[in-house]
């Protein structure tokens, strides 16, 4: 909570960093004026009204004065000028040796007549610049005291005029007046500069939040120039554009190039800023992409903003709250059509037993029995993703919990055959953040279907299970390769859309329920291309400190 600062005490800055070398910067000024001011003196001696001593009570002890204190000065600023940073007290001492000098060398001269004593005034303002306090009021008292002692002791030692007390006083209402104006524009300027040092402070301060938010931010944030330079990327913005598919081969220094298609898409929205271009893929393994743009500058329009949005997010939503929908209706009815489900299933069983049917019978009764069986998997996939819980994430050592995986796997695989699972991994991999048990259920889902593949192309159950780093090395990703007949070019981007399937035995949802449990954990699920042959299916987990 904050306090208020009492209205008579000096401000908290001023004795701060900031203040101090503000103090020291004047304080250099103020001695450039004095090294200057002992010059004219010192010039003023080879003048010839100096060569003779009428006018001057101790003409030896002016010169001696005027000498000294031109040494005094050029050996301060030496000091300054080697980097010694004056204390408060150097800076007193400093003021108060100024006014003394200066009376001295009035009482050596002609007195309080002397057009000196206009230069002491200059020494109490600058002592009251400098120390903006009492000791600046005292600064005053001093000087006011030490011209009426000349002029005191003028008048009654030496016989000179009275009128010389009349002036001496005067100049001590000027030292007054000069310490209480300039003690008051000081202290303003004290508070001026701590509202401006705190207001800096607060800015960087939340220049240093935004700047947080934006890395943090899941919207990919694109500074450019109109020539598609990258002059800023967010955090989002390399994962969206550069993540997965970044060329592995590219040193990480290498400055990043802005993809084909967004910078197609700049092109075309610097023709007409009124359009909308169309979504785009970075790569083949990205995810669909929208690309909003805008001027920072309007009047210039050098520098543009880009906006970059996971579309599948979009898609996502739209597709959850469709089998949201279509999840209550089947939680609904689910006992209505299994009634009638099982009755048929249990009549096709009984039917088997009968020994008069023929064999036209039996492939009708296995054509019932395999499409009941097909209906009840969609109700069951359809009521686990109306019923799926949150992922509870937790960092996990993806080469070691992969070894695990392979190994409990590899034992559920009993139906006889030699199953081949090969572990292929990289040295240096970052860790994960996820709930193991959903990605464990879509690993399974992606090694039954490449085993079954596989064995269908090459007739030998055989998958390779690969993990590695991104190229930037910060994130983790695992490979799922099979050796079966691929993915045709027209379907690769249907292969995760719900009920979408090749095999008449499928139900469509298994892909998209990977899918679906890899986005509750903030990892993507592609399908890559390498030109090999069989599917190769990559998850590519998150960021484990950038994840929300």
């Amino acid at each position: 909570m904050a306090t208020d600062t009492p209205k008579h005490s000096p401000p908290r800055s001023a004795f701060g960093p900031p203040a101090q070398r503000q103090q020291t910067r004047l304080f250099r000024i103020y001695n450039h004026y004095r090294v200057v001011i002992s010059l004219m003196l010192m010039g003023l001696l080879f003048v010839d009204p100096f060569t003779t001593d009428i006018k001057f009570r101790w003409l030896d002890y002016y010169q001696a004065g005027v000498v000294s204190y031109l040494a005094i000065n050029a050996f301060i600023g030496l000091v300054l000028f080697a980097g010694f940073q004056p204390r408060q007290r150097h800076i007193t001492l400093s003021v108060l040796l100024d006014i003394l000098v200066m009376h001295a060398l009035l009482l050596a001269s002609t007195g309080i007549t002397n057009g000196l004593a206009n230069l002491v005034i200059v020494s109490v303002a600058a002592g009251n610049i400098l120390t903006p306090s009492r000791m600046g009021t005292f600064y005053a008292a001093l000087a006011a005291i030490c011209s009426l002692g000349i002029s005191g002791w003028a008048v009654l030692a030496i016989n000179e005029s009275a009128d010389d007390i009349v002036r001496a006083g005067s100049l001590g209402i000027l030292y007054f007046a000069a310490a209480f104006i300039l003690q008051g524009i000081s202290r303003r300027m004290i508070r001026s500069e701590a509202l401006a040092s705190s207001r800096a402070k607060s800015i960087v301060e939340l220049e240093q939040i935004n700047q947080q938010i934006i890395q943090r931010m899941r919207t990919g944030i694109l500074v450019l120039d109109r020539f598609g330079q990258i002059r800023l990327a967010n955090a989002a913005a390399e994962e969206l554009l550069y993540g997965a598919a970044a060329d592995e081969s590219a040193p990480a220094h290498m400055p990043r190039i802005l993809p084909r298609p967004l910078k197609r898409g700049l092109e075309l929205w610097l023709k007409n800023t009124n359009m909308r271009i169309e979504p785009f893929q970075a790569s083949s393994t990205s995810p669909l992409l929208q690309a909003n743009f805008t001027q920072l500058d309007q009047e210039r329009g050098d520098q543009i903003l880009v906006f970059i949005e996971d579309m599948s997010k979009v898609t996502q939503q739209a597709q959850q709250m469709k089998l949201a929908s279509l999840g209550r209706l089947t939680a609904g009815i689910a006992h209505e059509i299994r009634n009638p489900l099982g009755a048929i299933s249990h009549a096709a069983q009984l039917m088997e037993e009968s020994p008069n049917l023929d064999q036209g019978d039996r492939k009708m009764l296995d054509i019932i029995r395999r499409h009941s069986k097909r209906v009840n998997g969609i109700i069951e996939n359809v009521l686990d993703l109306s019923r799926r819980r949150a992922a509870k994430s937790e960092q996990v050592d993806v080469k070691d919990w992969l070894a695990e995986f392979q190994n409990e796997f590899q034992q559920t695989q009993d139906d006889g055959t030699e199953t081949i699972i090969e572990l292929l991994t990289e040295k240096n991999i970052p860790p994960a953040r996820f709930d193991r048990s959903q990605i464990e259920q879509v690993m399974v889902n992606l090694c039954d279907n490449g085993l079954r593949y596989s064995k269908q192309q090459t007739g030998q159950n055989r998958i390779q299970l690969i993990a590695g780093a991104t190229p930037d090395g910060r994130r983790a990703y695992v490979d799922v390769r099979d050796f079966g007949p691929g993915i045709a070019s027209e379907n690769r981007n249907s292969v995760f859309e719900p009920f979408f399937t090749t095999d008449k035995a499928g139900t469509g949802l298994g892909l998209y329920l990977a899918r679906e449990l890899c986005e509750a954990n903030q990892a993507h699920l592609s399908l890559i291309e390498d030109k090999q042959l069989g599917c190769r299916f990559r998850i590519t987990f998150a960021h484990p400190g950038r994840m929300i």
